[in-house]
């Protein structure tokens, strides 16, 4: 299936709806999570109480991480740079860009990244 990129458009669109949505509960729920740690008497109830929120903080920045790529992405669109490779310039394969529509890289120079990365 050859998507276009105004369909690949509309998918960032929706992904972006559904990120905002993701991190106003995220942040909803780290609001109402906080009650403080390590004043009480049980140091297990604490430390699960810290590694909650230590994961709710992580999701988080992962979430807000996400959304501000995937609105990054929009605006390449609408600058009509979508699709072309940040690193090498070249265009992006329309099927990478089907799997992960906010990519800014070709997957050479993903490849070439994650090795430099030692991933």
């Amino acid at each position: 299936m050859t998507t276009t990129k105004k369909e690949l458009y509309g998918i960032l669109l929706n992904l972006r709806e559904t990120y905002r949505c993701k991190v106003e509960e995220s942040e909803l729920a780290s609001v109402l999570d906080i009650t403080g740690t390590g004043y009480t008497n049980h140091q297990a109830d604490d430390a699960t109480m810290v590694y909650d929120q230590t994961v709710t903080a992580s999701t988080l920045k992962a979430l807000k991480a996400r959304l501000r790529q995937i609105e990054e992405t929009i605006a390449h669109y609408e600058n009509g740079t979508y699709g072309i490779c940040e690193s090498c310039e070249r265009e992006i394969d329309i099927a990478r860009l089907e799997a992960i529509p906010y990519t800014r890289l070709c997957m050479r120079c993903a490849e070439r990244r994650d090795y430099d990365a030692g991933m």
